[in-house]
């Protein structure tokens, strides 16, 4: 009597097809929120990135060609070739304040790349002054190495995005990297 209770009880269980999915829903639904949520944040990050990149392209390639463009003292050289790449960065939000430039010249025959210490802005800081030592316009036939990084507010959590760098006040930074000659 008991075996036919138990295996009526399972197969009317087995049976019923009635309910909701709602444990697969409450399971799947914010993986795949986040997933979207992420994806989003990382195209946003991938632009600004390319347009950091396109700026730098450009602003390197009047500097690199002598249009005449770039001239003064060494802070003018600075600021003018900030505007350049931030004229030439289209949609940067706030691109003058959040980009930070760093030029070094470099030896040919023993090369030695830019401090792996990135200096970018902080929001929770004074601004920061322009070294002497951080930005040197170059002389001619002068290998040069260009160091730009753009602090940014990212719009969702980033602790899913891997390795983007986040400061204490929650902003993330992109660094880009050019090296270009100076001609005669």
């Amino acid at each position: 009597m008991i075996r036919f209770l138990r295996n009526r009880f399972f197969r009317t269980l087995h049976d019923d097809e009635s309910g909701s999915a709602t444990v697969e829903f409450v399971i799947v639904f914010p993986v795949f929120i986040t997933m979207m949520t992420m994806s989003v944040e990382l195209g946003l990050v991938t632009m600004r990135h390319t347009l950091v990149e396109r700026g730098m392209d450009m602003a390197v390639r009047d500097l690199r060609l002598g249009t005449g463009r770039f001239a003064g003292e060494q802070t003018q050289i600075h600021d003018q070739i900030k505007a350049a790449v931030c004229e030439n960065a289209l949609l940067l939000a706030d691109c003058e304040t959040q980009l930070r430039l760093e030029m070094r010249s470099a030896d040919l025959f023993s090369f030695t790349s830019l401090d792996s210490g990135i200096e970018c802005t902080d929001a929770s800081e004074p601004a920061k002054p322009l070294k002497d030592d951080s930005f040197v316009p170059g002389q001619a036939n002068e290998l040069m190495l260009l160091r730009a990084c753009y602090r940014f507010n990212p719009i969702f959590p980033t602790e899913l995005l891997g390795n983007l760098v986040v400061d204490d006040t929650g902003q993330g930074a992109i660094v880009s990297m050019t090296a270009f000659v100076q001609e005669p």
